[in-house]
């Protein structure tokens, strides 16, 4: 039976619409494997971690018919890559292979059952729907991503804090050592949500999710310990991070004694250069602000040292502190903006970074010992 056939970019697209989340190592098999379901000209693919599931529906020709089964998702898709995009291929199901043909090439791959498949058990008792422009909550995730832990023991820290509450939409992420939050005013109000999304969903949405047209919207449900996410013709099932995530308002420091403005490009860049004479296992920065002037230095064991300095619009007292320099380049890196707002207190206190006019983001980054 031929399962489908199509241009080579749109069979393509659509794989790695859903391979994203598919491991190259399991303990399953199975879930290498993308689900490939057909009715009629109406094909879905399903991947799943037990955890997330993403499954996406397209329309392709092929044979009249049913069919159910599962063929390994990354071996189908470096084939895919290796091929013209403007080719025809085609993928046809016989007992327990797969053919996949495109001009004079021809591979078999082997099947397994979709019977065997673990999809995800979805809740029964999802909450009402409601819609976020995609453009509005791609541009948070951009703006919070970097800051979520890394196989943190405190597993609530490996992930985003989503807030929706009114018409605002809060993400926030901390390690420990920084947190970024970011916040948009949408069109409509949003019913009351305080969430937990696993670090690997959010990347994963910060991959799939469109940043074009502002019509574009992700449809959000949300289950006791489940969230279930619809657009751009695909359903994203995850698994929520259960615990309580730190009192953010408390962890950003108010009442400053300093704020300066300066450049974020000129700012990154000296950053960047001092950043590669830091240890690698510290990465530490010294900032010395003192009138008109910013003094960046850093230094290795093999007694190297990088001084950078940029003149400022800062007239308070000195002040010498230290920083990760990697956590600085992060939230620098990914801002678009031109300028860039630090507020401090003093070498003892975490520093607080911000745009000019903007009150929807902040980042907190805590001092260093050097």
């Amino acid at each position: 039976m031929i399962v489908l056939k199509a241009p080579q970019d749109q069979v393509l697209a659509a794989l790695q619409a859903v391979s994203g989340i598919v491991e190259r190592r399991h303990t399953l098999p199975i879930l290498a494997n993308v689900l490939i379901r057909k009715t009629g000209n109406q094909v879905e693919l399903t991947t799943s971690d037990l955890e997330i599931q993403v499954r996406t529906t397209v329309q392709f020709d092929g044979d009249a018919g049913n069919l159910s089964t599962t063929v390994g998702a990354r071996k189908l898709i470096d084939i895919l890559r290796s091929m013209p995009a403007d080719q025809t291929v085609s993928l046809t199901s016989n007992q327990n292979k797969m053919t996949l043909q495109g001009g004079k090439s021809r591979f078999t791959l082997q099947t397994l059952p979709a019977d065997d498949f673990p999809l995800v058990q979805e809740a029964a008792d999802f909450g009402p729907a409601f819609s976020v422009p995609q453009k509005a909550l791609k541009g948070l995730i951009n703006q919070v991503h970097f800051a979520m832990a890394v196989h943190d023991i405190r597993y609530y820290l490996n992930g985003i804090l989503f807030v929706a509450e009114g018409k605002n939409l809060t993400l926030v992420a901390t390690d420990g050592h920084r947190l970024a939050l970011a916040q948009a005013e949408l069109d409509t109000d949003i019913p009351k949500q305080e969430v937990i999304l696993p670090r690997k969903t959010v990347l994963e949405l910060q991959r799939l999710l469109k940043d074009g047209k502002d019509d574009d919207a992700i449809e959000m449900r949300f289950a006791g310990n489940q969230a279930k996410f619809s657009f751009s013709g695909m359903e994203f099932v995850t698994k929520l991070v259960e615990g309580k995530f730190p009192d953010y308002n408390r962890v950003i420091p108010k009442n400053h004694k300093f704020r300066l403005t300066l450049g974020r490009a000129p700012l990154l860049s000296s950053l960047q250069r001092a950043a590669i004479l830091t240890s690698e296992k510290f990465k530490a920065v010294r900032l010395t602000f003192e009138p008109g002037l910013l003094s960046i230095a850093s230094s290795n064991a093999e007694q190297e040292e990088a001084k950078e300095e940029i003149e400022i619009d800062y007239g308070g007292d000195k002040i010498e502190t230290g920083f990760n320099v990697t956590y600085l380049m992060d939230a620098l890196s990914n801002m678009s903006q031109d300028m860039v707002c630090i507020d401090l207190n003093d070498s003892a206190s975490s520093a607080l970074l911000t745009i000019p006019d903007t009150t929807g983001f902040k980042y907190v980054v805590m001092p260093m010992r050097i």
